[in-house]
């Protein structure tokens, strides 16, 4: 970040305290979706057993569009903060120590996510899969994976302003914020 960074970046542990109680919101919306797939509306399940491609964006829509408009609503200008980083007091910020714009805010959701949904891609995969051997492909996908999560955790560990990768990437920090 430039010099006008912000001054007080949120500890780590206050940002995965942030993390979860917006995990409470996100596991009461999960309950709820199984809740209607299976109970309300069980034709939803066909979607998950035919082609690889339509299982993969049902769950998408079903799953990480709503869980990422959570956070691109909630973290930019439009609302300021979650759930979770007003209850632990802090906010996502731009370079300039201002709320995020919507674009930044999606920018920023979509590199933080982007291990979450090659994961899923991943899982679909491997379950088509069987017993048959793992292709080399999939493999190299667990590594990136892997990669990502453990260098957005170390550089929010070690950068100077506690910013993870996905922030430093999309010019934004998580700081103590003045509203609580």
């Amino acid at each position: 970040m430039n010099s006008q960074a912000p001054k007080k970046p949120a500890p780590v542990m206050l940002r995965f305290k942030a993390f979860l109680f917006d995990y409470i919101l996100i596991f009461i919306y999960l309950i709820l979706l199984l809740v209607i797939n299976v109970l309300i509306f069980p034709s939803l399940q066909e979607l998950f057993n035919g082609s690889l491609a339509v299982a993969q964006f049902s769950g998408f829509l079903m799953v990480t569009l709503p869980v990422s408009l959570y956070f691109i609503v909630s973290d930019s200008t439009l609302f300021g903060q979650s759930f979770g980083k007003k209850k632990m007091g802090i906010q996502v910020v731009d370079q300039n120590g201002k709320p995020l714009s919507a674009f930044r805010s999606v920018f920023r959701t979509a590199l933080k996510f982007l291990p979450w949904e090659l994961s899923h891609y991943l899982v679909y995969r491997l379950v088509y899969l069987g017993d048959a051997p793992v292709p080399i492909r999939y493999s190299v996908i667990g590594g990136i994976i892997y990669a990502l999560m453990f260098a957005y955790l170390l550089t929010a560990l070690f950068t100077r302003h506690k910013q993870s990768l996905y922030d430093l990437i999309a010019g934004a920090a998580v700081i103590r914020s003045a509203r609580k």
